[in-house]
């Protein structure tokens, strides 16, 4: 089928099938991406130590703001692509393509060469001490080394997904996943190579799953491909590309923040194990959150598409089954953490102290699990259909507005509980406010339905 015929689907087939379509190659491709990091963080805490878990863990914010970067690009770039499909006009579609590649390439290089600079300092601010920078510096600087084929990598899979190929997207992403998890307990229990091995195995599959994309884009038969006269960067599009992307940027500087403040408050009330806690709970509770992602990334070329094309009523059905999938997601979360969180962190490492701080953290942390994937989709709907602001609202209100006053003033009263506390209460906050928004939008569509 041709890329044209795959892209007018979005408008005429039912939601249903195309949510499904989209969504679980996403879905898989997410879950995969999310059980290596696990798998990652098993093999460092039983290969390397219950310490280089906590050192992996102060790596977090600056992984975050690697991700801002590359989200700004990626999403803003891919939502541009799915309504400009819909709106046949194939030749912006393409410029986009080459404005990401630039982008990318700019950026992850700042990036990189920034970070590498600063990068001691940075990690100290970010909670690390003596016995926990040994392993964040040294995972770091491998990542960092490797990161414009990261920026591309992602970049290019999320145009992949935007332009109609979501199974090859999905298949970029298991080809990194397979590959890391091959090379990972090698390099750690075979050449010894530490906490390092592991970030070089994650390099490594990444540079092979991005010369597998731009094989792809450079097929003469696609309507989206790499050519030359796509890559200079055009203001309108960059302005229309980060103005979309600022949402999900905006909410990656934030998990940046939260992160810092997190570490900081765990190891001034419970040590540097506490840290690593946090690692566990973070890998566990964002194996449901990827999950709900890749629901989010099946929606967003659909919703992106027909609103494109002002079919307002296939635009509210997406929405709703979506917001029904990712409810059952996050519910599921919340069983596992409520009821087995001993048996998952003892996946992670046979340190006891770091086994009890995981469990308990994770009880507190799903406490709300269920209504968070609600407030996912509406952020992430907003974003698909060009609304920026609105998507920036809703992104800040969880992350900045509610989340960061919790972390700096509930562990004044309550030490360490006051900051796992602080995680559950922000999400009922912000959930009771995308409800909100999205009612009265919900109410504007209709409007215009009837009209």
């Amino acid at each position: 089928m041709s890329q044209k015929g795959t892209a007018s689907e979005l408008g005429t087939q039912p939601i249903g099938k195309l949510l499904t379509q989209y969504a679980v190659p996403a879905i898989i491709a997410m879950t995969a991406s999310s059980l290596y990091n696990m798998i990652d963080s098993i093999f460092i805490g039983h290969g390397v130590g219950a310490m280089a878990i906590s050192g992996l863990a102060i790596t977090f914010p600056l992984m975050n703001l690697a991700a801002a970067f590359g989200s700004l690009v990626g999403v803003g770039a891919s939502t541009l692509v799915s309504v400009k499909l819909g709106q046949k006009d194939y030749t912006t579609a393409q410029h986009i393509l080459g404005n990401v590649v630039s982008l990318n390439v700019l950026i992850g290089i700042g990036f990189t060469i920034l970070s590498l600079l600063f990068l001691d300092p940075i990690l100290y601010f970010f909670g690390a001490s003596e016995a926990t920078i040994p392993y964040a510096r040294d995972y770091m600087i491998v990542i960092l080394l490797g990161n414009v084929v990261t920026h591309m990598y992602l970049g290019l899979n999320s145009v992949l997904r935007a332009a109609g190929y979501p199974q090859k997207a999905m298949f970029a992403t298991i080809m990194t996943v397979v590959i890391n998890t091959i090379l990972a307990p090698i390099f750690i229990f075979v050449f010894h190579w530490g906490i390092q091995g592991v970030a070089l195995a994650t390099v490594l599959a990444q540079i092979i799953a991005l010369t597998w994309q731009i094989k792809l884009f450079c097929r003469k038969n696609e309507l989206l491909r790499l050519k030359k006269g796509i890559y200079r960067l055009q203001n309108h599009l960059v302005q229309n590309i980060i103005g979309i992307g600022l949402a999900p940027f905006f909410m990656n500087i934030a998990a940046c923040m939260i992160v810092i403040l997190i570490n900081k408050g765990l190891k001034l009330y419970d040590g540097d194990l506490a840290i690593g806690a946090f690692g566990i709970v973070n890998r566990i509770s964002f194996l449901f959150v990827m999950i709900v992602m890749g629901l989010n990334q099946g929606m967003q070329p659909i919703a992106g598409y027909n609103y494109g094309a002002r079919q307002y009523g296939r635009v509210n059905q997406v929405m709703k089954i979506t917001v029904i999938a990712a409810t059952i997601v996050t519910t599921t979360g919340f069983l596992v953490g409520e009821l087995i969180p001993e048996l998952v962190a003892k996946a992670f490492t046979t340190d006891q102290t770091l086994i009890d701080l995981s469990a308990r953290g994770l009880r507190i942390t799903v406490m709300f699990f269920p209504i968070i994937g609600f407030q996912m989709v509406t952020s992430n709907f907003f974003q698909s259909i060009g609304m920026a602001k609105k998507a920036i609202i809703l992104s800040l209100s969880r992350q900045v507005m509610i989340l960061i006053p919790l972390l700096l003033i509930l562990p004044l009263f309550w030490g360490a509980d006051g900051i796992w506390f602080s995680m559950p209460i922000s999400d009922l906050a912000a959930s009771i406010i995308a409800a909100i928004m999205l009612y009265r939008q919900f109410k504007l569509f209709k409007q215009k339905a009837i009209a």
